[in-house]
């Protein structure tokens, strides 16, 4: 981690702050802030994971999971990941713990598989045991395979059922979203054993999955839980515009790409319709597209002005966006970190009452957010 220089003891994780950004001071609308740098030179950091001890799990994308202990990064991975491809935008990507992990020490990955017939989004289930996984499990796998190499999707979350709901992008196949008997294009929701959950919108529906859940989603790669709600918010990639904020309703069809608030690559149009009858429309969207990944919900008391806005990250666009809620609707849109110049990936809230952000390069960070003092 190059040259200490403190250490930060809040609650149950002891922080190691790395000079530099740490001594730049950001503002913005409702409170100002500073960035500590807690790790940094990880290859493509995707998700962050916190442990009831107070150390940290940190995903790479070119398929590794760190552990952050005692404010440092272990220099070795920890073994026993599944096997796993690292292609384009496929690689390992979410982790997430079971509701129950600090007695049964089980999480989840979700990552990229290859095999002759292409490669798909997987997610496994293991038990994290010090330093390796034993018992790593599949307990989901999209279905077909294709060999594009983008839109794998991957985000997770629980909900207060401890259902594990799991998206799945297009795979860059864009009528694949509005073909049910395509697992791609949607969110599953499975219990922690890998079967439908109960009470799925599709149980009963003859070639359709009983693991869908939602329709029609290109890429989803934010996911989180509403505070006081108990819903599933998330947010997908647009093509160029038309990225999305939805809440995640059973059995709704999305729409992409029946309708859409983008235009393709090229310049040209997808479809010239932005609505339709049994589709939804987004609760908030952008255009230009900013590239969204990561979100959560503020809850915490180091920022009380912020409690209850989400933040999102964004990769194009390099930035933080905050976003205020009242009644489930977007009512103010702020952007912060502009100035950082690094695509934002992950965006978590912390036990520490903390905002926390992964960043995406071959030398990505982990940055924690703090009241300047």
């Amino acid at each position: 981690m190059g040259n200490l220089k403190h250490l930060v003891l809040t609650g149950s994780l002891l922080l190691v702050a790395v000079p530099g950004m740490a001594n730049q001071t950001f503002s913005s609308d409702k409170a100002d802030f500073r960035l500590e740098t807690v790790a940094q030179n990880l290859e493509h950091p995707w998700s962050l994971a916190f442990l009831p001890d107070g150390s940290m799990l940190v995903t790479e994308r070119e398929g590794q999971l760190r552990m952050i202990r005692n404010g440092a990064l272990l220099s070795t991975p920890i073994s026993g990941l599944p096997e796993l491809v690292v292609s384009g935008q496929g690689g390992l990507l979410d982790v997430i713990l079971h509701p129950d992990f600090e007695q049964n020490q089980i999480l989840f990955l979700s990552y990229a598989h290859r095999n002759r017939d292409g490669m798909t989004t997987r997610v496994a289930r293991a038990r994290l045991d010090g330093e390796r996984l034993t018992g790593v499990d599949v307990i989901f796998e999209a279905l077909p395979r294709s060999n594009t190499s983008r839109h794998f999707a991957g985000r997770m979350e629980f909900d207060r059922e401890g259902n594990l709901y799991i998206s799945v992008g297009d795979r860059g196949e864009m009528d694949r979203a509005q073909d049910n008997g395509d697992d791609a294009g949607g969110v599953h929701r499975i219990t922690t054993d890998g079967g439908p959950a109960p009470g799925n919108p599709f149980l009963d529906t003859s070639g359709v999955n009983d693991t869908f859940y939602t329709t029609g989603n290109r890429n989803i790669q934010g996911m989180t839980i509403h505070p006081e709600t108990g819903e599933i918010w998330s947010h997908e990639h647009g093509p160029r515009g038309g990225d999305e904020i939805n809440i995640i309703r059973a059995g709704t069809d999305y729409g992409w790409p029946t309708i859409t608030y983008g235009i393709d690559y090229s310049g040209l149009p997808i479809t010239d319709e932005t609505e339709k009858e049994g589709m939804a429309q987004p609760l908030h969207y952008w255009d230009p597209s900013i590239a969204p990944s990561g979100m959560a919900f503020y809850t915490g008391d180091l920022f009380p002005e912020w409690q209850g806005d989400l933040f999102v990250g964004a990769l194009k666009m390099r930035k933080l966006v905050r976003l205020g809620i009242q009644d489930g609707e977007v009512t103010e849109e702020e952007d912060l970190l502009t100035d950082l110049g690094e695509r934002i990936r992950d965006v978590r809230m912390g036990p520490d009452g903390a905002l926390w952000l992964l960043t995406d390069s071959p030398r990505g960070k982990v940055y924690r957010m703090v009241p300047v003092q």
